[in-house]
């Protein structure tokens, strides 16, 4: 499930739950999002801390996008663990990803690195 909001210039992306057999419908949902928004920043909340590869992929996949299309994009979670999974996989695939613990540190990191 996908929800979206805008919070101080930015949007804000949060997946709910683990995107299982949905990941391609939700990442073009993602992708339409982040066109549609350009040039604003994107900031992804993944609120399921138990989400598996799938969800994760998706993630690396939708900074693509906004790599290709110059978006500045980060990424939230409150899950410790998957925070590492995230950075770990984020580097052995050469992606240089922003993972914050809190959301409120994210958008506002964000709307300042736009505003610049």
């Amino acid at each position: 499930m996908l929800s979206h909001m805008l919070d101080q210039g930015v949007l804000v992306v949060t997946v709910q739950n683990d995107t299982g057999d949905g990941r391609t419908e939700l990442l073009e949902e993602i992708e339409d999002l982040i066109r549609g928004y350009q040039p604003l920043p994107v900031v992804i909340a993944v609120e399921d801390p138990d989400v598996g590869a799938a969800a994760i992929d998706m993630v690396l996949q939708a900074h693509r996008v906004c790599v290709r299309l110059g978006v500045l994009m980060s990424v939230i979670t409150h899950s410790a663990p998957l925070r590492r999974m995230l950075q770990t996989r984020a580097e052995r695939d050469g992606v240089r990803l922003v993972i914050n613990a809190r959301a409120d540190i994210a958008i506002a990191a964000a709307a300042f690195a736009a505003a610049a």
